[in-house]
């Protein structure tokens, strides 16, 4: 099966970012799935050449089972280093040239924070209305060449005007399993028992009841794995650390061994507008590795990990979530039971699930 793949950036096989990640997992699951793909990426003028080729190649009489393209979380017209929209047709173009020598085109829209009032915030007024505009003309482009509009989560697509709902699906994150995991057996009864969070520490990850109460439970431990300069922004916000809660720096391997070792995995953040439709990449990421999940009620998080049964959703207090920590303390069993489940439902949410729903939306 031949199939192209888009990407409006170079794909950079050291990102650290969920948005840098992404495009090389796909890139890789279609190949594991017995693809032969011909890769458009790179930068504006890079992608230029690539996509002549490409058309040369379907003049020729190849053909292509379908085009798959991942955005970036700028503008397409905007990636370039300079920033700068000198090639402002050439992607839609492609997008249309395929469509009309019937190579369906779908396409994974990363996100719509720019919808909101906190974007641009601190900004130039003027930088701000340019990229919003920007990103404006890429769903004019998206709602006049595409047979397919993935995006993270359906609830995300609500926000989206002037693409036909009938071609948005949601494709969110997946997982890569790895070759081993840690013990699914329940931690001692009375603890220690140890928590993992990986992620932002931004406004829109904020986690001060669960430091609050983790801070006053010494038979708990949590540790938080996020960028250094994301903890230097928001440690004044946070009470002072008590010895069982751990601040890290990880990535990569040196990240995942510290989820390997944990018994349960967080997303209790406090809810607002925008965790509504997040579907964040750790979510799926903690699945891959079948650990049960804590996450707060009002988020898609919270409603996934309750409907498939993978740990426990929570309102957002400090009493729901102390009342479940003693609990666990004292019945670890339901922990490991947690874990089982997760681990059962994980093939569904693996990059290669991912892919194969691909191919089955837009194979002719």
């Amino acid at each position: 099966m031949n199939v192209v793949f888009h990407h409006p950036l170079p794909l950079n096989t050291e990102a650290k970012s969920a948005s840098g990640i992404r495009p090389l997992r796909m890139l890789s699951a279609f190949e594991d799935l017995g693809c032969e793909v011909d890769v458009i990426t790179g930068y504006s003028w890079e992608r230029s050449a690539l996509i002549r080729r490409m058309k040369d190649k379907a003049r020729n009489g190849k053909r292509y089972e379908f085009v798959y393209s991942e955005s970036s979380t700028m503008p397409t017209v905007l990636t370039d280093p300079h920033h700068l929209p000198v090639r402002p047709l050439m992607d839609g173009g492609f997008f249309s040239f395929c469509r009309n020598n019937r190579i369906p085109v779908g396409l994974f829209y990363r996100d719509i924070y720019w919808l909101f009032d906190a974007y641009g915030k601190g900004l130039n007024r003027i930088q701000v209305m340019a990229a919003k505009a920007a990103y404006r003309f890429d769903l004019w482009v998206y709602a006049r060449t595409l047979d397919r509009l993935y995006v993270p989560s359906r609830e995300m697509g609500d926000y989206i005007r002037g693409v036909d709902p009938e071609i948005i699906a949601a494709l969110p994150p997946g997982h890569i399993s790895p070759s081993t995991h840690s013990s699914a057996t329940a931690p001692a009864k009375g603890g220690p028992l140890r928590l993992f969070y990986v992620g932002g520490m931004s406004d829109h990850y904020r986690l001060h009841i669960l430091f609050q109460v983790v801070s006053s439970m010494p038979q708990i431990d949590l540790t938080v794995c996020t960028r250094d300069i994301e903890w230097k922004s928001v440690k004044e916000d946070y009470p002072s650390l008590t010895p069982n809660i751990r601040i890290i720096h990880e990535t990569g391997e040196g990240m995942t061994v510290h989820l390997q070792e944990c018994d349960i995995a967080v997303l209790f953040v406090e809810p607002h507008e925008y965790w509504k439709f997040a579907s964040p990449f750790k979510l799926y990421e903690y699945l891959g590795y079948h650990k049960p999940i804590v996450a707060s009620r009002g988020t898609l998080s919270g409603t996934f990990v309750s409907e498939n049964h993978v740990g426990w959703t929570l309102p957002y207090d400090s009493d729901h979530l102390r009342r479940l920590l003693v609990r666990l303390l004292d019945n670890p069993v339901e922990i490991s039971q947690c874990g089982a489940t997760a681990a059962a439902v994980a093939d569904q949410h693996s990059w290669k699930a991912r892919a194969q729903q691909v191919i089955n939306d837009l194979s002719q």
